[in-house]
């Protein structure tokens, strides 16, 4: 089983995740955005307090607010930082995409390794699949468990709404084409937590969402 820990952070109120195997311990941080240093002091606490092992970060994409404690994780842990290859120019930008919001980013690392579509990522007895859902951005990918009923969805569907489509590789009807097709299928009670605000299901999301019914 698949323990699920969502930490709020930065002022873009931005869902951090730390993904555990509740048999082995070992976990995977997804999406970590924490910029302060009493965020960063929360999720190290949490890892010591329950006596998990990082093993990798893995990211939906990389906007800035989804990267800004990348290294903070990388460095603490030891551990590789994997996101799509479609990404790795938003890395390079990581300071001026702070900038464009008023944001004091620091340079990010460059990717460890390249993650793509149909891949399983493994930590302990779980797995998770890798789908490429561009439109939001164009490396964007979810992370589903078909054992757990869980998608990590990033920014690609929010509880009624989807992710913006107005940055550079964004496209309005490739993110509406691909979240029919490659996660409406998916089962209808399939639990999923958004880059931002709560968590909700493909079930409400199909039958509700304004920009998908």
């Amino acid at each position: 089983m698949i323990k699920v820990k969502k930490f709020v952070v930065n002022p873009l109120s931005q869902n951090s995740l730390v993904l555990s195997d509740e048999e082995t311990k070992e976990c995977v941080l997804i999406d970590p955005g924490f910029y302060y240093g009493e965020e960063q002091d929360e999720v190290k606490y949490y890892i010591e307090r329950n006596e998990l092992k990082p093993v990798k970060i893995i990211n939906t994409h990389c906007h800035f607010d989804h990267i800004m404690g990348v290294d903070f994780i990388r460095d603490e842990y030891k551990i590789p930082f994997l996101a799509h290859a479609d990404d790795a120019f938003w890395v390079d930008r990581a300071v001026d995409q702070g900038k464009m919001y008023n944001f004091e980013m620091q340079p990010v690392k460059p990717i460890d390794e390249f993650i793509e579509e149909g891949q399983t990522i493994k930590f302990g007895e779980a797995d998770l699949e890798v789908i490429h859902v561009p439109g939001h951005a164009p490396g964007h990918v979810v992370f589903y468990s078909k054992n757990d009923k869980l998608l990590i969805a990033g920014d690609v569907i929010f509880y009624g709404s989807i992710g913006r489509t107005d940055l550079p590789g964004g496209d309005f009807d490739t993110l509406i084409t691909n979240i029919k097709e490659k996660l409406f299928p998916l089962p209808i009670d399939t639990k999923v937590y958004c880059g931002h605000g709560p968590e909700t299901t493909l079930g409400f999301e199909k039958e509700n969402n304004p920009f998908l019914t």
